[in-house]
């Protein structure tokens, strides 16, 4: 399969200023309008005040930009960016690391349950849980249409040449990265449905950490080197990161078991 489909969705124009709008851009944008839906689903199905969701949203808007930009800025490409800082706003450039994103989304979600009534921070992240992955299909859809996170060179009929990169065949990464995480949505969504609610607090974002890095961990072995220094490496650095954050969704889930059965 040839993709040479332009990363660019159409042009605004205001006035003298031609403003390109991205696939990608798109696609990153829609996650939190999808999101805000999720949310208000799930708040009104739990009797709760539909307008709090605004407010969350904001907070997680703030920590999944942040966090992604500092993530790529401080991982993947250290030595570029302190000798050039003014190039850390440049979001329109590209860049953005989906581990510093979750981080970034911890954060704001732990600053929203600060001064939230009724809404602890596992209680808000369980329900991120749920979301959250298909905001990772989306965002790995909008990569494919930018021709980026490149899978390995393969011979296997469904490999796709990105033409506006070499005429190399290679595995659709992306779109197999979004395939798990659209599973993992649909799996978590059903769990909610069928407790429910998010059941022990913790729960669900453990089964989060775990289902959505595994899955990570596993692409990892499908793409490209990101980055010059992972040359030689066993693992990349995306497995490295992924390693701590299944066991601490591990730990989630047996906090939360226990905490079921003692409360049963």
């Amino acid at each position: 399969m040839l993709w040479d489909v332009s990363p660019v969705a159409f042009t605004l124009s205001l006035g003298s200023l031609q403003l390109p709008i991205r696939w990608y851009g798109l696609f990153f944008a829609s996650t939190f309008a999808y999101g805000i839906l999720i949310f208000r689903f799930m708040f009104r199905r739990e009797q709760r005040p539909v307008d709090e969701v605004y407010d969350l949203v904001l907070y997680v808007i703030g920590g999944t930009v942040l966090g992604a930009r500092l993530g790529h800025v401080m991982l993947y490409n250290p030595v570029f960016y302190l000798t050039h800082p003014w190039k850390i706003f440049a979001l329109w450039e590209g860049g953005l690391a989906s581990h510093g994103a979750v981080l970034g989304i911890l954060i704001g979600v732990w600053l929203y349950s600060r001064q939230a009534s009724n809404q602890s921070f596992l209680f808000l992240c369980d329900r991120i849980g749920v979301a959250v992955p298909l905001s990772g299909c989306l965002i790995r859809i909008g990569n494919f249409f930018n021709s980026e996170i490149l899978g390995t060179p393969t011979e296997l009929p469904w490999g796709v040449i990105f033409s506006r990169v070499d005429p190399l065949p290679r595995h659709p990464v992306q779109l197999y990265e979004a395939f798990c995480y659209l599973v993992i949505f649909l799996i978590q969504f059903r769990y909610y449905l069928r407790r429910g609610n998010a059941g022990p607090e913790g729960h669900l974002f453990g089964r989060f950490f775990v289902f959505l890095f595994s899955a990570r961990f596993v692409m990892e072995f499908f793409k490209q080197e990101q980055a010059a220094f992972e040359t030689g490496w066993a693992l990349s650095m995306g497995q490295w990161l992924s390693i701590p954050a299944v066991l601490a969704g591990v730990l989630l889930i047996r906090r939360a078991r226990r905490l079921e059965r003692s409360e049963g």
